[in-house]
């Protein structure tokens, strides 16, 4: 399992460690990586709508909500990863139900970090901690898994996060092993891209993953030099790629290491939103990776975020955001 790609906040330690140190690295930042940062007069440039969630156990309360996902009808899943289960809602945060607890049998997790949906409702949860892929029903009752630890086809070196095309195949940044793995929705083999290095289709730190309406795979890329968003087909083929390095996403310890995280995802237009979790703030881009605009800022109102983990739009164009350090769900429209 690739563990060293998140960074642990020690102001956010008391809400969750098992959380926390999913969605970021463990070092505190001290500097950026560039001078830029979010323009003040561009923080809030879509509309908030609703929150919903707080600190707990309870229907409804999350333990850092690490990763987020929307279905066709509209509905809401939630990874709550620090209470290890999945909880589902309305579009509006109204709570439908859960499932989950901690183990590795079948329906169970061990650090479950992110989430996704295909078209027939079906949820499917990489479960870090246990180096597999599950997949469940819209009202969560078991269906399959797969994976194990390795570098052979269909192994990972680290489940990362997933996404899912407009077939039912899942695509997973294996970070571990620097590549895009490709499977069937139930888990088939059916192939795998990518490699160490900063060329055209390699990786440096593979992270954030998704697909557009036209099946071609957006990966973001971590690297010293330079962060980037890179474009590829289906079947892995290199299209093109753009840096966001200037967005402030990643920053330098004391000891060299660059922490921070990030997560994307597209909308029904070719849209692409990335998450800034240091300047807790959405970034927005066309398709080709022009700026649109970007939203948020860190505090505890609405509209602001505390190391916001990962991002989702729904079919009608809304987007909700995890607010991991708030332990809620914010709703916008852009």
């Amino acid at each position: 399992m690739h563990i060293n790609r998140k960074f642990l906040t020690p102001l956010l330690i008391l809400i969750s460690v098992l959380v926390i140190s999913n969605c970021s690295r463990k070092s505190q930042p001290t500097s950026p990586l560039t001078t830029a940062t979010p323009n003040a007069t561009e923080v809030m440039t879509a509309m908030f709508v609703t929150s919903w969630g707080s600190y707990g156990s309870g229907n409804g309360q999350f333990n850092g909500p690490n990763a987020v996902a929307a279905d066709s009808s509209g509905n809401i899943y939630v990874d709550d990863s620090g209470n290890t289960r999945v909880q589902e809602f309305s579009s509006n945060g109204a709570y439908i139900t859960q499932w989950g607890s901690t183990g590795s049998g079948n329906g169970q997790f061990n650090t479950p970090a992110w989430i996704a949906v295909n078209s027939s409702g079906n949820v499917y949860v990489a479960d870090t901690g246990n180096t597999r892929i599950q997949e469940f029903s819209s009202n969560g009752a078991y269906i399959t898994q797969w994976g194990s630890t390795g570098s052979g086809n269909g192994q990972y070196g680290g489940a990362g996060p997933i996404a899912i095309d407009s077939n039912g195949n899942v695509y997973m940044t294996d970070g571990g092993n620097y590549q895009i793995d490709e499977f069937s929705s139930s888990g088939a083999y059916i192939t795998q891209w990518g490699g160490a290095g900063s060329g055209n289709g390699q990786f440096n730190e593979p992270l954030g993953i998704a697909v557009d309406s036209g099946g071609n795979v957006y990966v973001i890329d971590s690297n010293t030099a330079a962060t980037r968003i890179e474009k590829f087909s289906s079947t892995g083929a290199y299209i093109t790629q753009w840096e966001i390095n200037f967005l402030g996403l990643y920053y330098v310890s004391n000891s060299g290491m660059i922490i921070g995280d990030t997560e994307l995802c597209i909308d029904s237009g070719g849209n692409v939103y990335v998450v800034d979790i240091p300047y807790n703030s959405i970034h927005k881009f066309s398709s080709t990776g022009t700026f649109v605009t970007q939203w948020g800022s860190q505090g505890t109102g609405n509209g602001q975020f505390s190391m916001p983990c990962d991002i989702a739009v729904d079919s009608s164009g809304d987007v909700y955001v995890a607010d991991t350090g708030n332990n809620r769900i914010e709703k916008f429209h852009p």
